[in-house]
């Protein structure tokens, strides 16, 4: 019996692609599943991105379809290898890591994110005192043991803006989430500090937003865009209230291009530890 795991974007886009190829090849699931020894059921649902496809199997559907291009069938290799991909978030259970494998894996996969946060600081440069008080704000009947396990998955995905090869990591972040107080005063002047400590990381742009801006070209919400490492597309996350939307193509192209004109409207540099020292002096 195949072991099945939960779905994942990335068993969503190499599936995407599988099907796509096999439409290309006017080829039957069926037709498929006798090639690889499976049955049209369970091609369908590798094509849907509910059993990630092991390697010999994609190599088999590039083989039957024709595809003798080398660097699409590497480019598929590495994502059939990325499907099965375990990491550090494999130690958290499901319902502490599970909802933000996706975002994770995005992380760990960008060479490059760009954020724009209209109420918080961004997870990758929360404090550990900080991230606490959020989380306990966001879900009030988590146990104490929940809320550790929910911290410590945020921790464990900042190592990614200090590991030998870096993320570049650039956010335009709303004045308006700097001046609330979250956890206390204690709690919020130590977060700025730290803010101003991480500006200064070779890898790390900080822009402020600042309210004298007026309107600006985000006022529906965050967003964060992952440029990626090959072979997968520039890629977008729009948080709602309910979830997180993945875009790709040109709706993350559209979210780039916001970004742009928000740092167009953002402070940078001096102004940004400026506004950081005069917010954490009015907390002492």
């Amino acid at each position: 019996m195949i072991n099945e795991q939960a779905v994942t974007l990335r068993a969503q886009w190499i599936g995407q692609q599988l099907r796509e190829m096999r439409e290309g090849a006017r080829l039957t699931l069926k037709e498929v599943g006798d090639f690889i020894n499976r049955n049209a059921s369970t091609v369908s649902r590798m094509e849907s991105g509910i059993i990630p496809p092991r390697v010999p199997e994609v190599l088999a559907y590039l083989d039957l379809c024709g595809i003798d291009d080398q660097r699409c069938r590497e480019d598929l290799k590495t994502m059939a290898q990325d499907a099965w991909q375990k990491g550090w978030w494999d130690g958290f259970s499901a319902n502490v890591a599970g909802s933000l494998i996706d975002w994770i894996w995005l992380e760990s996969r960008a060479t490059e994110i760009k954020s724009f946060e209209m109420a918080v600081v961004p997870g990758l440069l929360q404090t550990r005192a900080y991230a606490e008080a959020l989380i306990r704000a966001w879900d009030d009947a988590a146990t104490d043991e929940e809320v550790a396990r929910y911290v410590e998955v945020r921790m464990q995905r900042q190592r990614r803006l200090e590991e030998p090869e870096p993320v570049r990591f650039s956010t335009v972040i709303d004045e308006g989430a700097l001046r609330r107080l979250v956890g206390g005063n204690e709690v919020m002047r130590a977060q700025l500090t730290h803010l101003r400590t991480v500006a200064g990381w070779p890898n790390v742009e900080i822009m402020i937003l600042p309210a004298s801006a007026g309107a600006h070209p985000s006022p529906d919400g965050t967003f964060d865009v992952f440029r990626m490492r090959r072979p997968y597309p520039p890629t977008g996350c729009v948080s709602t209230a309910v979830g997180t939307v993945v875009v790709e193509g040109e709706k993350a192209d559209s979210l780039h291009q916001r970004y742009d004109r928000l740092c167009r409207a953002a402070l940078r540099n001096g102004a940004v530890q400026r506004v950081l020292f005069d917010l954490e002096a009015r907390l002492e």
